[in-house]
């Protein structure tokens, strides 16, 4: 496993792409790096001129996973003017929407269509295509919990995970109200994303006296239910982690919260983005770009995603919905202060109902 932290990140996007591939990581000597060189020099001298074909599979249409589409797709386009080569992926997007017959289906189709490398987005998305091929390269984005989705140990099979600190966007609740008794889990049972994150809330309560109410749903109509259920039940706020149901579902919810006094804190800049009080954890567009370069570095640089340690994140961004901070009677300034001992920056956010 490999971590980057934003500060890494932006560094390296400093540093042109050319240099993708070129250097191999604790280089002792000249000669070596030379060899490094030499050797990147001739991969990207193969890679001129040729046409990669790129699937790029999406879980379910929502603001997360949406950015890292946006963000692969920009970051391949400028991947290929560095390396003279085609990145080929308009005509081998697909969108499951969340349907697991429809997975297979585009799995076994970009299979038979011999595609060069899959991007397959959220982990039920990577767990369908590497069933299906032992083959193609397949670089996954956005996979929570990578061993425990049993996506480590296969020669074909890398990528980026958006793992949670779940402790941190838990203090940052107790820091905006230190009164808080009662927290709210709003998340999908099916979705694995949850599992880690769920159980990490549920200790963090135990051991900081809270009560928890955990409500469920694996459609909209039932997430919508869930929410009611704990607004009824007067939570003093509400923590999701990087679930996708919930995602899809948060702006037919996020109202309802606000309204009734009820902070929705979850895992990723995006919930806020669709109206929760706050989204905290990974960037999904610096996510996009280390996902979109990983697949460079295996078709341009000669590397085999068994070469490549899956890639962790900093959790150190907190968003704030400006819109929401006010109905909630909160003061700016007041969460800005109150959150920043606890996070790298705190980023402010107006609702969006399409990204």
């Amino acid at each position: 496993m490999k971590k980057i932290t934003r500060r890494n990140f932006l560094k390296a996007s400093a540093v042109s792409a050319a240099a993708l591939g070129l250097t191999a990581c604790g280089a002792s000597s000249a000669a070596s790096s030379a060899a490094a060189s030499s050797a990147a020099g001739s991969a990207a001298a193969s890679a001129a001129g040729t046409v990669y074909k790129v699937g790029i599979v999406n879980y379910v249409d929502d603001a997360s996973l949406n950015q890292i589409v946006a963000s692969v797709e920009s970051e391949l386009d400028a991947l290929a003017k560095t390396n003279g080569c085609t990145f080929s992926y308009a005509d081998y997007y697909s969108n499951a929407q969340a349907d697991q017959t429809t997975l297979n289906q585009i799995a076994a189709d970009l299979v038979a269509d011999q595609v060069d490398a899959i991007v397959a987005i959220a982990t039920p998305t990577a767990k369908v295509i590497a069933a299906q091929t032992e083959e193609i390269p397949i670089i996954y984005a956005a996979v929570s919990d990578p061993e425990g989705a049993g996506l480590t140990g296969i020669p074909n099979v890398t990528g980026t995970s958006d793992a949670l600190d779940t402790d941190s966007i838990l203090k940052l609740i107790l820091a905006a109200n230190p009164k808080t008794k009662t927290l709210g889990l709003l998340y999908d049972l099916s979705q694995d994303a949850s599992t880690a994150p769920v159980a990490a809330a549920k200790k963090f309560c135990e051991e900081n006296g809270l009560t928890c109410i955990e409500k469920n749903g694996t459609t909209t109509t039932e997430v919508q239910q869930a929410a009611e259920a704990l607004i009824a039940a007067k939570v003093d706020a509400v923590f999701t982690p990087t679930d996708n149901t919930i995602m899809t579902a948060e702006l037919s919810i996020y109202d309802k919260f606000a309204a009734a006094g009820i902070p929705h804190y979850a895992g990723a800049d995006s919930f806020a983005l669709n109206g929760a009080f706050c989204g905290y954890g990974v960037d999904y567009v610096q996510l996009g770009v280390a996902t979109a370069d990983m697949v460079g570095e295996v078709l341009c640089g000669g590397k085999a995603p068994a070469d490549l340690p899956f890639e962790t994140f900093d959790n150190g961004i907190a968003t704030v919905n400006t819109e929401v901070c006010e109905q909630l009677g909160y003061q700016l300034d007041d969460i800005k202060a109150a959150f920043t001992p606890y996070c790298t920056s705190v980023a402010e956010i107006k609702t969006q109902e399409a990204f």
